[in-house]
């Protein structure tokens, strides 16, 4: 008997796995806070034998090595990957033992990575599960441009070729368990389903129902903006993290968080966002802690920069703190649970701004001379947008905050998140702003003429 636990990462759009028998187990690609691992293994009843990355990862600091620490497991991470730390390396074919009959074989798989390898789960020498990390997805595979540009090209046919293999030598019934896929920017795109196997894939997947030449032109053209912060975590990796910290920050009391922001310094407030619009500090940024905050407040602010956050509760920084650590922001400056009254010295009144929706925005538009602010993404505009609006991605705003034109600026995304955190960034640089919290697909039937390309 064996199992497969999945480890949920909602907020970075991964998954990591815990499998085994009855007394030892494998984790297969552990976030930075190894706890709820060593918490799953616990449940269970097993030690963690080993500890496999499928790749040097560039979308958030892995806790392999600290696990591999704490347990003493051995330490695999593929060959090819150049590291500055002692680990077990991996190669083509390499088989260890898990459990009793339970046996984790490697397999290279280039593509996501040109070092990037899968690991075959076999029971009693039958091919179970496929831990496929960026190669294989589900309905898709990961994306080939994160390593070198020069290699794209080289790496995304060589996605093609390694998900063929995996369909190749795998039987249909074998479950396809990626890292990727669920959110995770390191996908070509984002899953359809929460589960899959090998045979499914075949009959869905493009990599294995187009040739090679369609598949990397289709690819190629799909690709869609890298977030900044992706930089810096293939080099944390390679190098090693070190352990994380999960204690609460120093307390900032309203004088300093006063001081902080005067000082240029970025201060979070993590509510969500119809609670910020209502009153919140002035020259306070807003990103939810139940969005993603990882991935955009990692994307947005410039890395190094000191961060306080201001929270409803210790749950709730607690919460973001874990998130953070993920993306290699380790320590915030200092933070304040609480309300925003008391988060401003001296009496000081809380900023506020309107939230409207896109049948407000069309109203508005027919009297008045507004700007439009669009924050989503390139691909998001060319599938349809309000006919004479402003585009500037989220994540390019804070720095192009200048090129706004003059006037109250409706912003709105594609579903009220993003339009939250742009409406705090141009409410804090002293724009009047309405942030639009509804769905896009609405935009045209609250009478707005919406145009494509």
């Amino acid at each position: 008997m064996f199992f497969i636990d999945t480890i949920e990462l909602e907020g970075l759009g991964n998954r990591s796995y815990l499998a085994g028998g009855r007394q030892t187990a494998v984790a297969v690609d552990p976030p930075r806070d190894v706890d709820q691992v060593l918490a799953a293994a616990a449940r269970r009843g097993v030690r963690i034998s080993h500890v496999v990355e499928t790749h040097i990862h560039n979308d958030y600091v892995t806790g392999g090595l600290e696990l591999a620490r704490i347990t003493g497991a051995s330490y695999l991470v593929p060959s090819g990957a150049r590291v500055s730390f002692a680990r077990v390396p991996v190669s083509d074919g390499d088989t260890v033992t898990v459990d009793g009959g339970l046996e984790l074989r490697a397999v290279a798989t280039p593509g996501h990575t040109p070092h990037h390898t899968s690991y075959v789960l076999l029971d009693q020498g039958q091919p179970v599960a496929a831990f496929t990390g960026g190669s294989l997805l589900i309905g898709t595979v990961g994306r080939p441009d994160l390593v070198e540009p020069r290699l794209t090209e080289d790496l995304a046919r060589a996605q093609h070729a390694s998900a063929r293999r995996l369909a190749a030598e795998l039987p249909d019934e074998t479950s396809v368990l990626p890292t990727h896929g669920f959110g995770s920017f390191c996908s070509s795109a984002q899953a359809e389903g929460d589960a899959t196997t090998i045979g499914k894939e075949k009959g869905v997947n493009a990599a294995l129902t187009t040739d090679v030449e369609s598949f990397v032109a289709q690819l190629l053209a799909d690709l869609d903006a890298v977030p900044a912060y992706y930089s810096h975590m293939g080099p944390a990796n390679a190098a090693g993290p070190a352990p994380v910290d999960l204690t609460p920050p120093a307390v900032a009391d309203a004088d300093e968080i006063a001081a902080r922001l005067a000082a240029g310094e970025w201060v979070v407030d993590l509510r969500n966002r119809v609670a910020f619009a209502e009153g919140h500090v002035a020259g306070s940024f807003n990103f939810e802690a139940d969005g993603k905050i990882a991935t955009y407040l990692a994307w947005m602010i410039p890395w190094g920069k000191s961060v306080t956050l201001l929270a409803e509760s210790a749950e709730q920084l607690a919460a973001a703190q874990r998130e953070l650590v993920r993306v290699g922001i380790d320590r915030p400056a200092a933070a304040a649970t609480g309300t925003p009254q008391e988060w401003t010295a001296g009496g000081d009144a809380l900023a506020s701004f309107p939230r409207s929706t896109f049948a407000g925005l069309a109203a508005q538009r027919a009297s008045d001379d507004i700007v439009v602010l669009d924050v989503r993404r390139d691909s998001e505009r060319a599938a349809g947008h309000i006919e004479g609006s402003v585009h500037i991605p989220i994540h390019q705003l804070h720095k192009r905050l200048g090129e706004v034109p003059d006037g109250t600026v409706w912003v709105h995304c594609a579903g009220g998140m993003r339009a939250a955190i742009a409406a705090s960034l141009l409410d804090a640089s002293g724009r009047d702003v309405v942030a639009v919290d509804e769905g896009f697909d609405v935009a045209e039937a609250a009478g707005l003429t919406v145009a494509t390309g």
